[in-house]
């Protein structure tokens, strides 16, 4: 008997769907131009000098950015670069609108106009396309970050810690967030976010059988062992240490939200979820006790009001925006929200509301639930549990901040300090943002790509003798 080799393992040819990502891209580019042109019609009556030029640079980054995926990532998901980009252009057009309301008040006030920050945005977000690329070309395979599961907890922990450190960390609107380097500053709870994801994605991976383990059983909730509820007690611990000693109620909850439900996909059980809803509300009851400035967050939530002239001026005008707005809003470039304070970075979506209306603001809502929905489908499609958790956490990270913020602005819940992701003017968010999108299209190119077939093997069998 004889065996003959047909040649290598086969691939399959399947659609990569990249025309329709170029597709999206380019209604991304026209929508993204019609709100920039929108703004200064508006408010000025003509189109700015460099308003063309601007739209080819813009032009030319996603189509720089949609190459290098077709190249580095072809099966990669079509859908989720085209909004994100959108999510972009819309940010910087509601960061350009409010540049000129500010430099229309310096000229009112005879006061030097000031730096635009529209433009120190864009070079923010080309750095972070750059950052794109780079993350793309390096992991080519998203299963190798799991070699560096305790690597990266060390370096999450250190970044969470950095603004603590006395000379280095920076004291903004209230929250120890931000650390200094000269000029600039630096929020390193961003890049902290992805690295603890990386890290429980691959812990979880190691440890999901015996956290699946029941100990016993309390009104129908299977109760683990005590040494499995060792690493939801340290998650809890650190949230609340971030809470006290940082004062940042959106990244406790965060991080914390994230390790939850990724403890709850990874071991399947729904005890895990009730377990963090219960440390979360004793949390919540100890950092209201403990600490003043969660409770003045508290009272600002339930008591807007009263405080309108004070503590709470900045809610209380986001909500008027918001009123002011209505269902379609005021139009790019005639509403008010220069009278919103940090209406670029905290309170751009209260901006937005007033200025598109709340059908714009839903619509915006929508892109980010097309991201969230696509990561989860990656999550679900890819083969191996590491990147199924990797991609898991990537979207509850984004799906909690969003929630978090816009919950906040609109007096859903208390307000927080974090930004909304990539419409929010900041560098260090931005940059870390675009580098989870390039992890979730690492992910959903190994979900998409097509498994190799080996060809058969042709065996010569013998005859029988009496053939």
């Amino acid at each position: 008997m004889s065996v003959v080799d047909t040649g290598p393992i086969a691939i399959p040819k399947a659609p990569t769907k990249r025309n329709i990502e170029l597709a999206l891209l380019i209604l991304a580019l026209l929508i993204g131009a019609y709100a920039y042109a929108n703004v200064d019609l508006a408010v000025k009556g003509s189109l700015p000098l460099d308003y063309w030029a601007a739209v080819g640079v813009f032009a030319g980054l996603f189509a720089v950015a949609h190459v290098g995926v077709r190249i580095l990532a072809p099966y990669a998901d079509p859908y989720l670069l085209p909004a994100i980009a959108l999510l972009n252009m819309i940010g910087l057009a509601m960061i350009h609108r409010l540049d000129l309301a500010d430099q229309a008040r310096a000229l009112r006030n005879g006061t030097p106009p000031p730096s635009a920050d529209a433009e120190a945005q864009f070079t923010w977000m080309v750095l972070a396309l750059a950052l794109f690329i780079t993350t793309l070309l390096l992991v080519r395979d998203h299963r190798r970050l799991q070699r560096y599961t305790f690597t990266a907890m060390i370096a999450g922990v250190v970044l969470l810690l950095l603004p603590l450190v006395p000379g280095l960390g920076a004291n903004i609107n209230g929250a120890t967030l931000w650390i200094r380097l000269g000029p600039f500053s630096f929020q390193p709870s961003e890049f902290a976010k992805i690295l603890l994801t990386i890290f429980f994605a691959g812990y979880l991976v190691l440890k999901r059988d015996s956290m699946a383990v029941v100990r016993s059983k309390f009104l129908g909730i299977g109760i683990p062992r005590g040494r499995d509820l060792g690493p939801i007690i340290v998650a809890w611990l650190i949230a609340i240490g971030i809470l006290a000693f940082e004062k940042d109620l959106g990244t406790a909850l965060m991080f914390f939200g994230l390790f939850v439900v990724m403890l709850f996909v990874a071991t399947g059980r729904a005890s895990w979820l009730v377990i963090g809803g219960f440390m979360l509300a004793v949390g919540g009851l100890l950092g209201y006790f403990a600490f003043g400035h969660v409770r003045l967050r508290v009272s600002i939530w339930l008591d807007t009001w009263t405080y309108a002239q004070d503590q709470s001026f900045q809610l209380a005008q986001g909500l008027f925006g918001l009123a002011s707005g209505g269902l379609l809003g005021s139009g790019w470039g005639n509403g008010y929200p220069q009278f919103v304070p940090f209406a670029k970075s905290d309170f751009i979506a209260d901006a937005l509301g007033e200025e598109i209306g709340l059908t714009g603001l839903m619509a915006v809502l929508m892109l980010y639930a097309v991201v969230i929905e696509r990561g989860l489908r990656a999550a679900v499609a890819v083969r191996d549990p590491f990147g199924t958790l990797l991609a898991v956490g990537l979207s509850t990270v984004l799906a909690l901040q969003v929630f978090v913020v816009v919950g906040g602005v609109t007096r859903l819940i208390p307000l927080t300090g974090l930004t909304t992701p990539f419409l929010a003017y900041g560098g260090s968010a931005l940059l870390a943002n675009w580098v989870m999108i390039a992890l979730l299209l690492r992910v959903s190119d190994a979900a998409r790509r097509p498994a190799p077939v080996a060809k058969p093997l042709i065996t010569d069998v013998p005859r029988s003798v009496g053939a």
